[in-house]
């Protein structure tokens, strides 16, 4: 079960009914296109695109699997005590008084260029039930970060 927000799952909708009504037909024109072009034995765009067709089949079920284990999270009842899941957290680094500001999503909604990252993430993990004012000592790749809390929100 992925726990994630309305808008997320409402996005995984909309790339599904996208992937299965434009680009599902297209795949299958690619096969036919590339069939009609002779022989299947030594035709490698036919293979591309059975192997393309097959990639797209793949994510398409994913997908399916992804909406069906989602559960929708109500906004209303998250509180801002503690860090969870579509908390928004501000804090910094103390080793360099570095500002930062991420908001904890579901795996499918993790964007780190509009700074939401997935709460399989070890800083997602290392802030969850963290409240302000604590430092949260996370394990990273390249060592410990010391994370102080400076602020917990939702939006």
């Amino acid at each position: 079960m992925a726990y994630m927000s309305q808008e997320g799952y409402n996005k995984m909708l909309a790339e599904l009914k996208q992937l299965e009504s434009v680009e599902r037909p297209k795949a299958s024109a690619a096969i036919a296109e590339a069939r009609d072009k002779g022989d299947l034995s030594e035709n490698s765009e036919y293979d591309a695109a059975k192997e393309a067709q097959a990639h797209l089949e793949d994510k398409i079920n994913n997908l399916k699997l992804a909406i069906a284990e989602a559960k929708i999270i109500d906004m209303s009842r998250l509180s801002t005590d503690t860090v969870q899941i579509l908390s928004k957290v501000e804090m910094t680094n103390t080793a360099n008084n570095a500002k930062m500001t991420y908001t904890i999503v579901s795996e499918n909604e993790a964007d780190l260029s509009s700074g939401k990252i997935s709460i399989k993430t070890p800083i997602a993990q290392g802030l969850l039930g963290k409240k302000v004012g604590e430092v949260a000592e996370i394990k990273i790749p390249r060592g410990i970060i010391k994370l102080r809390i400076d602020k917990i929100s939702i939006e």
